[in-house]
């Protein structure tokens, strides 16, 4: 269980000199770390714990969705990718896929998802999403089916994670790992925050409310051990 985005208990502060533009935090097991510059002030601590762990739990919530979330990304997806051809009855997760990464019935149109896939970067569940949804369009893994997983620009790279996660250590060299060899097998990009907020020291100290908008994340496979990090940056001037 994660610590709460108001609970301090668990919260480990780390000061470094040798940071300067960038706040960090990231999970420790049941600790949540937020390593910060030496030269900020008690308040600037105490306001940057705040919104990095604001931004852990959202970023968790946003890679954990329920059945009725998998089920509404399913659609976006296909209407986004698919043209909204594929229309399953159902999208759930399962706990019985084995070494699959998803499962999927044309006849009667139900999807499952691997239990196991729940926490991986939202990239790499919306792979295994359309792979599943192309299923109802396409019953093999012919040249028809690849075709139509191009139009999703990280097909590769989800592909690349997914093996990449299974020589790990998982078993696993379900639907998602079928085909040919990926040709980008990089870490993803769903977990890691940086953001510009020169100037932004002095609001917080002022009290002004709001934070700075997300630039860009990144994430990789140390997704599978429950590691979140989320980096923001700051004026090294201040």
């Amino acid at each position: 269980m994660q610590p709460s985005t108001h609970d301090l208990s668990q919260v480990e502060v780390r000061r470094s000199r040798k940071r300067v533009r960038t706040v960090t935090a990231w999970r420790e097991g049941e600790r949540t770390i937020v390593a910060i510059p030496a030269r900020f002030t008690h308040a600037q601590e105490r306001e940057w714990v705040r919104r990095m762990l604001a931004r852990l739990a959202a970023q968790e919530r946003r890679r954990r969705p329920s059945d009725t979330e998998l089920a509404s990304r399913a659609t976006e997806l296909s209407a986004r990718y698919l043209g909204g051809r594929a229309v399953p009855t159902s999208v759930t997760w399962s706990t019985n896929q084995g070494r699959r990464w998803g499962s999927c019935t044309p006849t009667d149109g139900t999807i499952r998802i691997s239990d196991r896939v729940r926490g991986m970067p939202r990239w790499v569940l919306d792979y295994v999403l359309l792979h599943e949804l192309n299923h109802l369009l396409h019953a093999g893994h012919g040249p028809d089916f690849w075709a139509e997983l191009e139009g999703y620009p990280r097909t590769q790279r989800a592909r690349g994670f997914l093996e990449g996660y299974a020589f790990a250590g998982e078993p696993a060299t379900g639907r998602g790992g079928e085909g040919p060899p990926p040709a980008d097998a990089r870490e993803g990009e769903d977990d890691v925050f940086e953001d510009d907020v020169a100037g932004e020291l002095d609001d917080v100290l002022g009290g002004i409310d709001g934070g700075p908008e997300v630039v860009d994340v990144l994430g990789g496979i140390t997704d599978d051990a429950e590691v979140v990090d989320v980096v923001a940056q700051v004026d090294a001037g201040r």
